[in-house]
């Protein structure tokens, strides 16, 4: 007789085949795909009455799966739950357990946060119950998240209009959203000047530096408290005559070395941050990559296996024996300078959860390179970044060597510094994007001695505008979300993707901008459920549910606390609100397939040209940029790639294939007349001239209005 297996499940196919490679014919695995119980689609499932006791139901289509996991059941020596760490995945097991345990009772939860051989028999070898108190944290989310949703969102329906929809986290992140929109039209520049003059020194070398105090009172920008502010061209003007006017030499030099310390291995917000900020990947994008290169691939002779830990994490701790093979790695490829003496400890945020690990390859010798042949390239590009973040937080610091120098001549004093890498450390192999993606700078100074006199060679005057704050990046969106204590890393990147595909925001240059239905849905809710966006209430609930995961509180006195008020104030604003239709604006054009006027409607993705007559007319089309196309002077209009990427476009397509991933500005270039496009930077956007032979940049005025709609 044949000797019985034990049923291992897990939710997806990959992780299942997986598993299946790694665990051979001593197993049997078989993948739930993700959940089989939910709260019913079509209702509340919700018994507020009986203590907020939730109706699960099984998932429409998975009659099947289930039939077949109760078959492997009943013939299995055993089942364990391998669904993933977390409480998503602790749920999922439970009700699994729940369908399986009336066939076979023999059933036993396993853990483990990579997908290798090592760390699955582990698993497999020290099975525990599963943890209800992580059930519960999942189940009051779940719920406060279904009453919030199902019964405000049927409230903006009556209001306002059909396909809205409001969320206890989606609200928050939003109104972040519109509320720095609103900072930016708010923000009124002020004028500064900055003065920069470059010296030369004896033997021809020169140094540039920058004014930063007269007469002993230091000299800066408008947001420096204390500073003394250049505020006028004439003011400057004059300053720079009284400059031309002295003598100059080294007051000070001042010279240091610096140690630069590697950033620690990534949490899931760091790295949703850092992918969009050095590979432009959405949240949504890099979670699913991740989920990939987590639930595994054919790695050529090794076989099917987990690339990296698990990818839903706050903590950035390690496991000792992940440093001790990335020291070894880093000792064998760069030398023993390049290790640090002791291996390094990061310390994770006070609210992480510490669970898991940091997101780390779970093998350093499957360098990049070595896997890239079998990976597509996305998943390489994360990959990679994974594993250098990873292997560089296990590095010896940088040293830099930094030099400043005061300049002094009358009652001027100018100020040069530099620095230069004098042992590269981490950096051979890392180094950090700032938000624009790129590295900064480095710069050094010739060798310059105190006393030392100096030519004035050049000395100019530059005027400076403040800035206001700049709109929010996904990565920025996340850093604050994070920051904020709202939502947990599992609802960062469904959050973003939520409030773009209601149509509450749009993506433009890689940067969020609330859409006019955004604004109205933000000031409704904030006038009328304060609470529901509050950004410290919100943050104050994700404390109450971490509370129930540490067995802390009870999950339905949590969901209680917050129902009774906010049902309260539901019935109020049903009373309050009146119902306001969404304007259709005609456009002054009549349908070219009806004749009836054309109208300015409100989308999933924002505003889009239609028919008045619909339903018995369905013609549309994009909202116009209100720039003409500069092959064919059709109208430009916004699109949308099949994954979801805004592109531009002439509107007579196919017969003119005009495109563009920059955003066309209605100004023409100043020097050669063609087409100008946006394209963000650190301080703003600049307009940049599409003819290559020309090259004209210029700063834009002032920012500019993101598409309305798109196709």
């Amino acid at each position: 007789m044949a000797t019985q297996k034990a049923l291992v499940v897990v939710e997806s196919p990959t992780k299942a085949r997986t598993l299946s490679r790694l665990l051979r014919r001593s197993y049997e695995v078989k993948a739930s795909m993700g959940h089989v119980k939910d709260l019913p689609k079509s209702q509340l499932g919700i018994n507020v009455a009986e203590n907020f006791a939730p109706r699960y139901i099984v998932i429409k289509g998975k009659g099947p799966i289930i039939k077949e996991l109760k078959e492997a059941a009943r013939r299995a020596s055993a089942i364990y739950m391998a669904t993933d760490p977390d409480r998503e995945g602790e749920a999922i097991s439970w009700h699994l357990a729940e369908l399986l345990s009336p066939v076979n009772p023999e059933i036993r939860r396993i853990e483990f946060h990579e997908i290798t051989k090592e760390a699955v028999q582990r698993a497999l070898k020290h099975p525990r119950e599963i943890n209800q108190h992580l059930v519960d944290a999942q189940q009051a989310r779940r719920v406060l998240d279904r009453l919030v949703g199902y019964t405000l969102s049927p409230l903006l329906w009556r209001k306002v209009r059909g396909g809205l929809s409001a969320g206890r986290v989606q609200s928050v992140a939003l109104r972040l959203v519109v509320d720095r929109e609103r900072e930016i039209e708010a923000f009124t520049p002020q004028e500064y000047w900055s003065i920069t003059a470059v010296f030369q020194t004896a033997d021809g070398k020169t140094v540039p530096a920058r004014l930063v105090a007269r007469d002993g009172a230091r000299i800066g920008t408008p947001a420096e408290d204390g500073a003394t502010v250049i505020r006028t061209e004439a003011e400057a003007r004059a300053l720079v005559e009284e400059i031309r006017a002295q003598g100059y030499a080294v007051s000070e030099v001042r010279r240091r070395d610096q140690l630069r310390h590697p950033a620690p291995p990534f949490t899931t917000s760091t790295l949703q941050q850092e992918a969009n900020r050095r590979l432009g990947f959405s949240a949504a994008r890099t979670m699913a990559v991740a989920q990939q290169l987590y639930e595994g691939l054919d790695v050529g002779d090794e076989g099917t296996v987990g690339l990296i830990t698990y990818m839903r994490t706050d903590s950035v701790r390690v496991a000792a024996s992940a440093q001790a093979e990335a020291r070894a790695f880093v000792t064998k490829t760069f030398g023993d300078a390049y290790v640090p003496e002791r291996p390094r400890q990061y310390r994770s945020r006070r609210d992480a959860q510490d669970a898991h690990e940091a997101i780390r390859p779970t093998s350093v010798a499957r360098t990049p390179e070595r896997v890239k042949p079998f990976l597509r390239a996305d998943q390489y590009r994360l990959y990679r970044l994974i594993w250098e973040r990873f292997v560089a937080s296990q590095m010896a610091a940088a040293v830099l060597d930094t030099l400043s120098v005061d300049i002094t001549g009358g009652p001027f004093l100018f100020r040069a510094t530099g620095s230069r890498v004098t042992f590269p450390g981490f950096l051979i192999l890392y180094r950090e994007a700032g938000d624009d993606g790129e590295a900064e700078p480095e710069g050094w100074l010739p060798p310059l001695t105190a006393g030392e006199a100096l030519t004035l060679v050049d000395v100019t005057p530059a005027q400076h505008f403040t800035q206001p704050p700049p709109r929010y990046t996904e990565a920025a969106l996340v850093r604050a979300l994070e920051e904020k204590g709202i939502g947990r890393p599992s609802t960062y990147a469904p959050t973003i993707e939520t409030i773009k595909k209601r149509g509450y925001v749009t993506s433009r240059d890689r940067r969020l901008v609330p859409t006019p239905l955004g604004r109205m849905v933000t000031d409704l809710l904030v006038e009328h459920f304060p609470e529901v966006v509050d950004i410290d209430f919100t943050a104050s609930l994700e404390e109450h549910l971490d509370r129930v995961e540490e067995g802390r509180a009870d999950w339905q006195q949590i969901v209680r606390e917050f129902y009774e008020p906010f049902e309260r104030t539901l019935q109020r604003a049903e009373a309050k609100i009146p119902v306001t239709e969404f304007p259709e604006v005609e456009i002054g054009e009549p349908c070219p397939q009806c004749g009836r006027p054309l109208v300015r409607k409100h989308g999933r993705f924002g505003e889009f040209i239609a028919c008045s007559g619909f339903p018995a007319c369905r013609y549309t089309r994009p909202l116009g940029l209100g720039v003409a196309c500069p092959r064919c002077g059709s109208d430009l209009v916004a699109r949308r790639t099949r994954r979801g990427r805004i592109f531009y476009g002439c509107s007579a397509y196919p017969a003119c294939d005009f495109t563009s991933w920059d955003r066309p500005s209605p100004r023409r270039c100043p020097a050669c007349g063609s087409l100008m496009v946006v394209k963000a930077t650190r301080r703003g956007e600049d307009l940049r001239c599409t003819n290559d032979a020309c090259g004209h940049r210029e700063p834009a005025a002032e920012p500019l209005a993101a598409p309305a709609g798109v196709s």
